[in-house]
């Protein structure tokens, strides 16, 4: 298990480097990531949010497309828009809502070098967004609409 870097840190806040080593550290590095994702209950989870500062996320929304693994992703096209609720793993209790894109093609790296493309709509362009954005050191809290505390937030999970 690793430890997320919870804000303030100025890691959450920096441009990361481009991964240029596709090696077995880097499968382990994942493999760390995911589980210490899933263990704190995230869909997501960027390398800054582990103190690495590279371009390196996972993604399991927990629907049928499953773990997707980024390294060095960029967003080539997007489209639509969509407001919902969103929280991140470096700020335990707190929500807020955000406007995304509904639509995103993205293209990245997998594990072993080789470019992939993924097309996301709705929650899972969502997810795919936020951890994008931690690697260019963009905070959601920089694009919350409004807050949310925790009793509306359960209001937002009956709908």
């Amino acid at each position: 298990m690793l430890t997320i870097v919870k804000h303030p840190a100025d890691i959450l806040e920096k441009e990361c480097e481009l991964v240029t080593q596709f090696d077995k550290k880097l499968k382990v590095l994942l493999n760390d990531m995911y589980e210490t994702m899933l263990s704190a209950d995230g869909v997501g989870l960027a390398a800054p949010q582990i103190g690495i500062d590279q371009q390196i996320a996972v993604v399991d929304i927990g629907d049928d497309t499953g773990r997707l693994n980024l390294i060095n992703p960029v967003i080539i096209e997007k489209s639509g828009e969509q407001t919902d609720v969103e929280g991140c793993l470096s700020f335990p209790g707190l929500y807020g809502t955000v406007s995304r894109p509904f639509y995103v093609k993205v293209q990245a790296q997998d594990v072993k070098g080789r470019t992939f493309y993924i097309e996301a709509e709705d929650y899972l362009a969502r997810a795919i967004q936020h951890e994008i954005d931690h690697l260019h050191g963009v905070l959601f809290t920089t694009k919350v609409l409004k807050y949310i505390d925790e009793e509306e937030l359960e209001g937002y999970e009956e709908e």
